[in-house]
């Protein structure tokens, strides 16, 4: 699944640690999410979406 967690996090100036703490996951997994090893839970990503005032499918994106 495509993302564009890095790039939002990036328009923030956040570092991973910075949104890892935002979120209540540790920046390994904001590494993982943003290189595409693994795709969040459906909880997380709601709480990525809420973080950014924005949609889910704004975010992520499930098409290849």
């Amino acid at each position: 699944m495509r993302n564009r967690l890095k790039v939002l996090r990036a328009e923030r100036d956040w570092s991973q640690a910075e949104l890892a703490g935002r979120l209540d996951v540790s920046r390994q997994a904001v590494n993982a999410i943003e290189t595409g090893k693994h795709d969040p839970s459906l909880p997380l990503a709601f709480r990525i979406a809420r973080l950014f005032d924005m949609r889910i499918e704004e975010i992520f994106d499930d098409e290849l």
